[in-house]
């Protein structure tokens, strides 16, 4: 991974390298970091390593801070706490896995905390990246609930009648077995876990693609290169910049949403199957 210019955490919106004096659009070199302190850290101490550290922090302070000594009546943070884990219980749990629903509520409101604190990194300023813009995280846990869907399913319906129940469910001709049954396997054993993970990582990689793109705008045609007829561009920069920021919070939580619920899925299907 080639190396950071400075060991210090690094703005990723401004300002942005230029070849020949010439306005460039951001590109990947946006994601790609290398340690944070070369010769004294180890290599693999990067900023998203960094980020995710935070991440994990920040929910465990909110949450001591929530719930570790609940009042009768909920003021400050414990209020915010309790919305959240009433969404996430009202809103994913319940509709998802049923009567359980309340049992995993220890394990899909960290889930969705974490997610959601990974995603708003985006926003923080200095900070300005998402660590679910690298592949690698998200991955990490979607992996993580299909490893737990697995488990329950075979625990739930046993490794023999959970693969027959999604390649051979009854009611369906001989024949069409010859195709359905492969396609299903390969969705339960690996599209699942991938379109989790890449419809996060996706989205959290494009939106920062764009803020950084129209924050460079503002920046080259106001700041670095200001002219009569960039001024319009600069401004423009300037206000969609603004825009997507907004946009890129509300996609930021929808996504934490959809990835707990697709998580909140797979529980219930392995504790409920269909077949």
């Amino acid at each position: 991974m080639p190396t950071a210019p400075s060991p210090a955490i690094q703005p990723t919106t401004a300002p942005f390298p230029v070849s020949g004096g010439e306005f460039r659009a951001p590109g990947g070199e946006l994601f790609r970091w290398g340690p944070l302190w070369p010769g004294v850290l180890p290599d693999w101490i990067t900023k998203p390593v960094l980020l995710i550290v935070l991440s994990a922090v920040a929910v465990c302070v909110f949450s001591w801070r929530a719930f570790g000594r609940p009042a009768l009546v909920p003021r400050g943070v414990q209020n915010i706490g309790e919305i959240g884990y009433l969404f996430v219980r009202d809103q994913i749990a319940r509709p998802m896995i049923g009567a359980d629903g309340d049992r995993w509520m220890p394990f899909l409101l960290p889930l969705f905390l974490f997610v959601l604190a990974m995603n708003l990194m985006g926003d923080v300023p200095v900070l300005q990246l998402p660590a679910t813009s690298h592949f690698a995280m998200p991955l990490l846990l979607a992996l993580l609930c299909y490893a737990l869907y697995l488990g329950l399913s075979i625990r739930t319906q046993g490794l023999v009648g959970y693969f027959r129940n999604i390649m051979f469910p009854p009611g369906l001709p001989v024949w069409v077995y010859v195709f359905y049954a492969p396609i299903e396997l390969l969705q339960h054993l690996v599209l699942r876990p991938f379109t989790q993970s890449v419809r996060l990582f996706a989205n959290m990689f494009a939106g920062h693609i764009l803020l950084a793109f129209f924050a460079t705008v503002a920046w080259w045609f106001l700041l670095e290169r200001p002219t009569v007829a960039g001024f319009g561009l600069g401004v423009v920069g300037v206000l969609m910049s603004v825009l997507l920021t907004a946009f890129e919070i509300f996609v930021q939580v929808l996504q934490a949403y959809i990835f707990t619920l697709l998580a909140a899925s797979y529980i219930g299907g392995a504790l409920h199957p269909d077949h």
